[in-house]
C-alpha cells in the first residue's frame, strides 16, 4: 500500500493542492466584495439573483476551502472587509456600471473560475479535492448559462463577429 492509497482525508496535501486552495479562497473572497458592488449598480432584477448566486457559491468555496485549509494546519488568506450598503439612485450615474457592463464582468470571472477549476481537477493527487473542483466546475457552468440566458433576452450579448457567408474554396 503507497503513501497515497488510503483514507484521502487523511493523506497529505501537496504545496500546488495547498497553494490552489488558498488561491481560490482569496478569488472567492474578492468574488464576493466584488459582486456585492456590483449588485448595488444592477437595475436588473434578474441580474441581481444571478450576482446572488454567484455570491452564495463564492460564500461555499471560502468555507469549504478555508475548511480544508485549517484543517491542514494551512492559515487560509483574510477576509475581505465587507462593503456598506448603497442604493443605486445614490451612485452617480458617471460611476455607475450599467448592467451590461456588470453581466460582460460577472460572464468574464466566471470563465476564469471554469478554467481554474479544471486545472486544479489536472493537477492533484487527492480524489476528493479533484471532486470538490469538479463541483466547483459544474455550478459555475451552471451559473455561465444563466448569464449567457439572460444576455441574449435582455440584448446585453456582444457576439464576436460572426463569418455569416464563407468563402468559396478554389480547388487546384
Amino acid at each position: 500500500m503507497g503513501i497515497l492509497s488510503g483514507n484521502q482525508k487523511d493523506e497529505p496535501l501537496h504545496y500546488g493542492e495547498i497553494y490552489d486552495l488558498w488561491q481560490f479562497s482569496m478569488a472567492a473572497k474578492g468574488c464576493v466584495s466584488s459582486s456585492r458592488a456590483l449588485q448595488y449598480h444592477a437595475g436588473d432584477n434578474d441580474l441581481k439573483k444571478i450576482l446572488g448566486d454567484i455570491i452564495n457559491q463564492a460564500e461555499l468555496e471560502i468555507s469549504e476551502c478555508d475548511t480544508i485549509l485549517i484543517n491542514n494546519g494551512i492559515l487560509p488568506p483574510p477576509t475581505l472587509p465587507e462593503r456598506p450598503e448603497v442604493k443605486l439612485e445614490d451612485i452617480p450615474v458617471g460611476v455607475r456600471f450599467s448592467d451590461l457592463e456588470i453581466a460582460a464582468m460577472s460572464a468574464a470571472g466566471n470563465s476564469v473560475g471554469l478554467v481554474a477549476c479544471s486545472q486544479v481537477m489536472g493537477m492533484v493527487t487527492r480524489e476528493d479535492i479533484g471532486a470538490l473542483f469538479a463541483k466547483y466546475h459544474a455550478t459555475k457552468a451552471a451559473i455561465g448559462l444563466k448569464i449567457l440566458k439572460a444576455c441574449k433576452e435582455k440584448g446585453w450579448l456582444i457576439p464576436p463577429p460572426l463569418q455569416i457567408k464563407r468563402p468559396e474554396l478554389v480547388e487546384d
